[in-house]
């Protein structure tokens, strides 16, 4: 299977590819826990049905320290008991604000308020700029059909 475009070759996507990659350091380099933020993303992913991103966030995310244990059980984080009440808020957040055109109101006051217990503003920032960044890679990676499994950890620096 062959993406429907080469985002590694064109010069247009290494552009904008570049100020998405910027912006994932600023957030990677914030106070927002590194375990969270592959969680976050490994969500998000989940729900758009992004292959590659999920390749690349698991490899990533095991490679930290990640478990087996939690990595299977994202996707049913509601039942799980491996995960803290952080980041519980930090993955409902990911789900509504995923999910934002099925939700009449986006994020509803509730999640928000929960998420605000457990981070603080710098942190929120980073936490909703990180679940908006996950979802353009998405969306980006889902219409090329970008495929996915090959990824090696550190890969792209």
């Amino acid at each position: 299977m062959d993406a429907r475009l080469n985002f590694f070759t064109s010069p247009i996507a290494g552009k904008a590819l570049k100020h998405f990659t910027s912006a994932n350091k600023v957030l990677a380099d914030s106070t927002l826990p590194a375990a969270t933020q592959e969680l976050v993303k490994i969500r998000a992913s989940q729900i758009n049905g992004c292959g590659f991103c999920l390749d690349m966030h698991t490899k990533e995310a095991a490679a930290a320290g990640e478990t087996s244990l939690r990595l299977n059980m994202i996707a049913a984080w509601r039942e799980a008991k491996v995960f803290t009440d952080a980041e519980r808020a930090a993955l409902e957040l990911t789900e509504q604000g995923t999910r934002i055109a099925d939700a009449a109101g986006g994020v509803s006051d509730e999640v928000w308020a929960d998420a605000a217990k457990h981070y603080d503003e710098e942190q929120l920032t980073a936490l909703v700029s990180l679940i908006a960044l996950i979802n353009a890679f998405n969306r980006l990676n889902v219409m090329v059909q970008q495929p996915a499994g090959d990824y090696q950890v550190g890969q792209f620096g």
